[in-house]
This record gives structure tokens, sequence and C-alpha cells, in this order.
């Protein structure tokens, strides 16, 4: 490397002097050009409507959406409670908001390099030696010295170098912004979906003790009858089998429950010993999610904003690394004084100041600098190529929960069809049963289908409920406007 520097000394008084010929320079370094390609945002497939959108209610404008709290759709006051400690304690989104926290600090560090550097250095010594004499004096060969000196060094981002790493410094925090948002909406959705499975292993537990409750009047009837030599002892053994069957079954929807209220816990910032979660009403609400159309979902995902931001940053870093195949200019100042005593220090006789210019340029470094702005494309057309897959991906997502709440609908109405017919198929046979017309072969399997008709049913509605908290994250949040 060839670096060429030019230093003045002048006197204070060939200062004017020394403005009169810098001036002519001053607009040139300061202007500057930028060597990043003009951004354009990616191009990317943009369907009309979605596939599986007929029949949905229309969103409103994409400008005006709330990325709010969407979960208040559900009525449910406690789920309400649970979310707004999700923003403040989850350590998830806590990571994140430092990590935007750094991403932001970045880009002032970026920015500050566009100003000059001012320092200030003082000093003070003394220093001694031994003596001279002479058949008349003695002399002792010492004495004091004080510096003060203020110094200024800048470097003019004469090709942009400086404007390019701030800027993309500046679209990496944007992504950073739009990563916080993707982990509160990540952490929001995963604590509404394992609070809806909390309350769904609550509605299965009720049903299994209503269940047994009802197994165990079956094997009464059935202890009953065999005692009076009307039934036989297989009956009985069978009742018995079906009684023990759904309190396991129990035993296991409470273990379920309790995984539950733990991760809830830690998804809300606490351990899992200090939270607890008690058993309430189960609301079945759904609510009716408006879809839009898909060109708004590329302003309301945040993870597509954040790769979309992602090759906004990688572009820049392209002027960046062209920026070296230009010199890089500098430009220095300094003022100081010196003396042996601190009054000596404002005296203009023992001042001294200087201007300097410098310039540094690469003359070989056997094709390295074509290389890194080769790297740097190759990365901006890799940022690119995942910003369409973070799209495509986001345009399936959205399908695939549209087409799995038009099924889940339909699939409750008939499971609730299914339900009800084997409940009165149980009753039925269990009436069968007590006027000796059936065995209890036949009770037990009226009664297996019965329950696991009421399980399907409950399970349907927590599934729906799960597959619409999975459709607001799909779209990007809320999409009701503030009024």
């Amino acid at each position: 490397m060839k670096r060429s520097t030019m230093h003045f000394l002048f006197p204070l008084s060939h200062r004017r002097l020394l403005h009169i010929a810098l001036l002519p320079v001053l607009p040139i370094l300061v202007a500057g050009c930028a060597l990043s390609p003009v951004y354009e945002r990616p191009a990317t497939p943009a369907p009309t409507a979605f596939k599986e959108a007929q029949g949905w209610v229309a969103a409103v404008p994409g400008d005006a959406l709330d990325r709010g709290k969407w979960w208040s759709l559900f009525d449910d006051p406690v789920l309400n409670d649970l979310e707004s400690a999700v923003e403040i304690s989850n350590q998830n989104v806590a990571a994140a908001t430092a990590a935007y926290a750094q991403a932001r600090a970045l880009v002032e560090q970026q920015r500050a390099a566009l100003f000059p550097v001012v320092s200030l250095d003082a000093g003070a010594s003394r220093s001694g030696g031994g003596t001279s004499s002479t058949r008349t004096t003695t002399a002792s060969r010492s004495g004091n010295n004080v510096q003060l000196s203020l110094g200024a060094t800048w470097e003019p981002d004469v090709w942009g170098r400086l404007r390019g790493a701030a800027n993309s410094a500046s679209a990496s925090a944007q992504a950073s912004a739009a990563d916080l948002a993707s982990a509160k909406l990540s952490a929001q959705g995963e604590l509404a979906a394992n609070y809806f499975s909390l309350r769904l292993a609550d509605a299965q537990g009720a049903l299994l003790r209503d269940t047994i409750a009802g197994y165990e009047r079956a094997l009464q009837i059935a202890r009953n009858r065999y005692a009076a030599g009307i039934a036989t002892k297989t009956d009985l053994l069978q009742a018995e089998t079906q009684l023990a069957n759904a309190q396991a079954d129990e035993a296991g929807v409470v273990r379920q429950r309790a995984q539950f209220e733990h991760a809830i816990a830690v998804l809300v910032g606490k351990a899992p010993a200090e939270f607890t979660l008690a058993p309430a009403a189960w609301s079945v609400a759904v609510p009716q999610v408006p879809t839009g159309v898909p060109s708004t979902l590329l302003q309301r995902r945040p993870d597509i904003a954040a790769a979309e931001r992602r090759v906004a940053a990688a572009n820049e870093q392209i002027g960046v690394a062209r920026a070296a195949f230009f010199p890089n200019i500098g430009l220095n100042a300094s003022y100081g004084s010196s003396g042996s005593r601190v009054a000596d220090l404002f005296g203009a006789g023992t001042s001294l100041w200087s201007l300097g210019l410098s310039a540094a340029q690469t003359l070989f470094n056997a094709g390295a600098t074509s290389a890194k702005v080769a790297g740097a494309q190759a990365a901006q057309e890799e940022a690119a190529a995942r910003y369409r897959q973070t799209v495509l991906a986001a345009f399936q997502d959205v399908e695939n929960q549209l087409s799995a709440a038009q099924v889940l609908a339909r699939q409750q109405d008939l499971r609730r069809q299914a339900s009800q017919a084997a409940d009165e198929a149980e009753r039925l046979m269990l009436n069968r049963y007590r006027a000796g017309q059936v065995s209890f072969s036949e009770v037990v399997s009226a009664q297996a289908s019965a329950l696991s008709a009421r399980r399907a049913l409950v399970q349907a509605q927590a599934d729906r409920q799960t597959a619409a908290i999975a459709l607001i994250q799909a779209l990007g949040g809320g999409w009701h406007a503030e009024p």
C-alpha cells in the first residue's frame, strides 16, 4: 500500500492564507458520491387472492392495521391478563429487545464515523542530569516541560463508504425491530395456544369425571345383577375394566394440564413452582378472521419485513466494498503549545498549529478487493432469495391455515352430531341392559363410543381456536383498525 501524507506547519499569523487555500477543496471532500446500487425491493409472486379464502371477510386497508391485542377477540379475561405479561417478562422477547438495542447502538456508532474526532492531550515532565563545573561555577542540567495540544482528525466520506455502512446498519436495525415484533407475536401466539390447550384439558377432565361417575353407576348395576344371579361375572369384570381405563385417562389429562401450566409460566417469565392457573370455564368462541388480499400480507408479516430490510442492508454493503477501489482521504489538524511553565502555554510565541492531508491507495492486492465486491453482490442475491422464500412460505402458511379453519368448522358440526347420537345410543343401551335385553358388552361398546365422541367434540372446539391463532399469526397479527 502506498500512502501519501502532507503536513503543514504555520505560524498563527498565516492561518487566514491556509483557510483561503482549502476553501475550494472542502466542497469536493464533503459532497462525496454513492457507490451502492440503487435499491429496489426484490420482485415476489403476488396472487390477487388467496386460494382458500372463498367466503371470507375482506380486511381493512393495510395502513390502518392494528397489530396489538388480537387475543382480546377470544373474550377471555384470564388470557388477556396473561398476554399483557408476555411483552414485559418473556425472556425471548427480552433477548430480542436487547438485540434491537444493540442494533440501534451500532447505527449510532456508524453515523459517528461521519464526523471529526477531536482529542485533547496534556502532559508535564521534569528532567535532570549530572552537574558541570568550572573553576568558578557549578550548574545542574535539569528543567521542566509542559505541553498542551488539541488535535482533530476527519475522514471525508468522498466515496460514500461511511454513509453506506451507516445505511446498512440502519437497515439491519429495522430488521432487528421486525425480529422483535416476530418474537412478540410468536410468544403471544404460543401462550394463547397453550392456554386453550390447558382449558381443553380442564374440559376433558370434567368430561372424564362425569363419565367416571356414570361408569361407577353402571358398575353398581352390574354388581347388583351379578349378586342376583342375573348377570355373569364377565359383566362385572367388563364394568371394572371400563371404569379403570376412564380413571387412567383422567390421570393422563391431569399430567397434560400440568405441562401446559408449566409452559405458560415460562412464557410469562415465571418459574413453574411460582405459577398456578385455577380451572375455569372455557370460552369456545372462535373469532371471524378477515383475510384481506395477498398484497397486504407483505405489509403485515414482521418476518417478511425483516427479510426485506436485510436485502437493503446487503445492498449497501456492495457500495462499501466498491469504495475500496478508491483512496482513503483524511484530514488532521492540531494546535499545541509547550513551555517550562504553565503560564508559557498561553503565550503566542510558544504556539504552533498544523494541518495535514493524507491519502492511501491500495496498488496491488491480487484481486482481493474485486473478490470482496463479488462476495457482497452474492450476499445481496442470497438475501433477496431468502426474502422471496419468506414471502412464498408466508403465502403457504396462510393458505394452510385458511384450509384448516374451513375443514375444522365442518368437523366440529359433524363431531357434535356424532356426540349427540352416541349419547342417545348409550342411554338406550343402558336401559335395555337393565331390562335384560342385551349383554353388558354391548353397553360397554356404546359407552366407549359415547366417550370417544364427546372427547372428539371438545378436541374439535380446541382445534378451531388453535387454527384461528395460527391464522392470525400467519396474517401478521391483529387486523382490526383502531377507532
